[in-house]
């Protein structure tokens, strides 16, 4: 512990302590997708893990049509819009980390905030 914890322990009254005690709490993946469906970008977010699912779906059946198929064309048709899903579904998933990695480290930057006003008014 360093001397700043210890004054900003010290600083807190109780209902403050209870708010940072359930900021600490271990938060999981699907708690924090669960909460990217929420905020301004809400709507965006439930409709990209739509179109995440959609787009899952339609990279299994390219997939399949690639690895069945009968001559070289349609397996290379197949597997070029196997590839282009996959690169899509990679985007898409690397938008929708990456706004839990935003609200993840927005949360932080508001408990900061609570504890500078709250050392600012001692």
């Amino acid at each position: 512990m360093t001397n700043i914890d210890d004054t900003i322990r010290g600083a807190l009254d109780e209902d403050d302590k209870a708010f940072l005690a359930s900021l600490d709490e271990d938060r999981g993946m699907f708690r924090q997708i669960g909460d990217s469906m929420s905020g301004p970008l809400g709507g965006w977010a439930k409709f990209s893990f739509a179109l995440a699912i959609a787009i899952g779906i339609g990279l299994a059946y390219c997939l399949y049509r690639a690895v069945t198929a009968d001559a070289l064309q349609p397996m290379v048709g197949w597997g070029m819009a196997t590839l282009g899903l996959l690169i899509m579904q990679g985007f898409l998933k690397e938008w929708m980390f990456a706004r839990m990695n935003m609200l993840t480290v927005l949360r932080e930057v508001k408990r900061l905030q609570l504890q500078v006003s709250m050392l600012e008014k001692r």
